[in-house]
């Protein structure tokens, strides 16, 4: 069971944003990563807790920030409340439901489950929609991404050949567009994401009789 830290910073400046310590493993449904996340000062921000089901889709995602909670998972789509902890009665929390496939955001664990849906060959490309929520209050916003498994790589490593995979992504609202490299259930590097540590090995996920997702259901 991979357990680690990854630190966030700006893009634009390299700002330090803060980090991520996680752990992630197989599990009886098909994946779990937790995580507690912190503020580049070093104060606790929130949590992440993503399930995905043995198809890789978010059997159930609850994600905490400065306050906000976001709880879902999937039901024909993507459905999800948006909450405070300031509101512990839910008075005036939001339900929200999208014809979308996988969630995304800040944390690398998004990254790994889309990669996992896919489940691409290289030179093979698919388009993905995404219900992405964004700092600092967990607001909703979907769109489509684009996937591209450009090559997959074997690194050597002290436990044997490491598969590493080179995705480029797109924003296909935006048309931005950046690399992704993944190793099993580990991101390696992403825009603004960086792997500081890594206990053991990565989980190897790649050969799974599993169906990919099909973007047009």
């Amino acid at each position: 069971m991979p357990s680690g830290r990854y630190s966030f910073h700006d893009t634009h400046d390299d700002t330090p944003l803060g980090e991520e310590r996680f752990s992630c493993a197989p599990g009886p449904a098909g994946w779990r990563y937790t995580a507690q996340t912190f503020g580049a000062d070093g104060r606790p921000t929130g949590s992440v807790d993503l399930t995905l089901d043995s198809l890789s889709r978010p059997l159930r995602l609850e994600l905490r920030y400065l306050g906000w909670q976001i709880r879902g998972g999937s039901a024909a789509g993507l459905t999800w409340v948006r909450s405070h902890a300031d509101d512990p009665r839910l008075l005036h929390a939001r339900e929200g439901h999208e014809q979308a496939h996988a969630f995304a955001g800040r944390s690398p664990s998004f990254l790994v489950a889309a990669a996992r849906m896919l489940r691409l060959n290289p030179g093979d490309s698919s388009r993905l929609r995404v219900v992405t929520f964004t700092d600092p209050v967990l607001a909703p916003r979907t769109h489509d991404q684009g996937w591209t498994l450009e090559a997959i790589e074997a690194h050597a490593t002290d436990n044997g050949p490491l598969p590493v995979e080179r995705y480029r992504v797109s924003d296909l609202d935006t048309g931005d567009e950046y690399p992704v490299h993944l190793a099993g259930d580990v991101v390696l590097a992403a825009p603004g994401v960086e792997l500081e540590d890594l206990d053991t090995p990565p989980n190897p996920w790649r050969g799974s009789e599993a169906k990919p997702v099909d973007p047009d259901e």
